[in-house]
């Protein structure tokens, strides 16, 4: 699952009084680019501290943006320089939230090639949020492509292997203009990116988190199950209110029985009881991450029972131990976990912990390491 951030979203959605000035750059000259060629040269490069990156925007060079007017077809597409985007104060996604976005990394691997993981999986899940959403989308392969050029085009600020990725946020937004309540009439795909490390501030250390039962995600016949701009703003007061008391992240639940886990804010979560995992189903309420699928499909080729399911919060109170998924987590253990008061504690040191196990195989395919008989890697250059 990804990372979902709004804040990145919104800091690039700026209302400009100018149009930009864009460099443009074919898909060609994009590929082609080299390492030492003159580029934009923004000061933040020359100031990145590789070991300390965390997870906030950083401005680099390319941005790829393409548009679907009335003959409901993107044009074919071009990377112009990054900066802001001119919108109509009466753009869809401004007046009635018609946005989605996705979130997926190009790693640098040890021998030196860019290496993006399961990018047609994004693509397609932007395809099946569109049509919840009424939008036009992008194709499976000009989305591939477009985070390909982007990826290639600022690859300078991939960090080194075993720093952090470049992380690429491709959106799709309603920026035709509308005044009553109805699909736009036009669409623009983009695609930034931002070198990051780790999404949690805690680092590689254990997620304190909470359950809340005061605020849900989403319901049952809503659009919790796509990637929609307008599923994240919502949970900003609950996560907000569980870091002020020190809390990583907020486990929703259900909002019919209030009884069922449904996903962590940002991720989707798991739980481990003897050699059995669970993680709950997706039935329309929960997103269905690309890296909680992996990781179903490595667990199960180590031998795990992985059940997708309802799963009640007292089953996760009683777990031997828990973990969350997502593109920007990755696999991330949870050590304590409170509910109405009561805290538990998880297995957070054991070597034989599963959520490391995953978590060593996942990346290890990421980053080449491993070998990928999945064929869910794509080097790119």
């Amino acid at each position: 699952m990804m990372i979902r951030q709004s804040p990145l979203f919104l800091g690039l959605i700026q209302t400009s009084l100018s149009k930009v000035s864009a460099r443009c750059l074919t898909a060609e000259a994009a590929y082609a680019l080299r390492e030492d060629e003159a580029m934009p040269r923004h000061e933040e490069y020359a100031n990145i501290d590789w070991n300390n990156l965390g997870f906030s925007p950083r401005r680099t060079d390319y941005m790829y943006k393409s548009t679907c007017a009335s003959n409901n077809t993107f044009d074919q597409g071009q990377l112009i320089d990054y900066g802001n985007v001119e919108l109509s104060p009466a753009a869809g996604v401004l007046n009635y939230g018609q946005g989605l976005f996705e979130g997926t990394k190009a790693v640098r691997g040890e021998d030196g090639r860019i290496l993006l993981f399961r990018p047609d999986q994004n693509a397609i899940r932007m395809q099946i949020g569109a049509e919840r959403m009424c939008m036009q989308s992008p194709s499976v392969k000009q989305f591939v492509d477009a985070v390909k050029q982007t990826a290639i085009a600022n690859k300078r600020w991939i960090p080194p292997p075993g720093k952090g990725s470049l992380y690429i946020r491709p959106l799709l937004i309603g920026t035709g203009p509308i005044l009553g309540l109805s699909p736009a009439h036009e669409y623009t795909f983009l695609v930034y990116a931002s070198p990051v490390g780790n999404y949690f501030k805690e680092g590689t250390a254990s997620l304190n988190l909470y359950v809340n039962n005061d605020f849900h995600r989403t319901t049952r016949g809503g659009a919790g199950g796509v990637k929609s701009i307008t599923n994240y703003a919502p949970v900003l007061k609950p996560l907000l209110r569980a870091k002020e008391q020190g809390f990583s992240d907020v486990v929703f639940l259900d909002s019919v029985h209030k009884k069922y886990i449904e996903e962590v804010s940002s991720c989707n979560i798991f739980l481990v009881k003897g050699d059995v995992i669970s993680t709950p189903s997706t039935v329309g309420t929960i997103l269905e991450g690309i890296t909680r699928k992996s990781i179903i499909d490595i667990a199960h080729d180590l031998g795990y029972k992985v059940e997708e399911r309802l799963v009640t919060v007292d089953e996760l109170m009683e777990a031997d131990e828990v973990f969350t998924t997502g593109t920007a987590v990755t696999v991330a253990n949870v050590g304590s976990i409170t509910y109405n008061g009561q805290r538990v504690e998880y297995k957070t040191s054991d070597c034989g912990l599963v959520s490391q196990k995953l978590f060593k195989r996942l990346v290890g395919i990421q980053s080449g390491k491993i070998e990928d008989k999945y064929n869910w890697v794509v080097a790119i250059h």
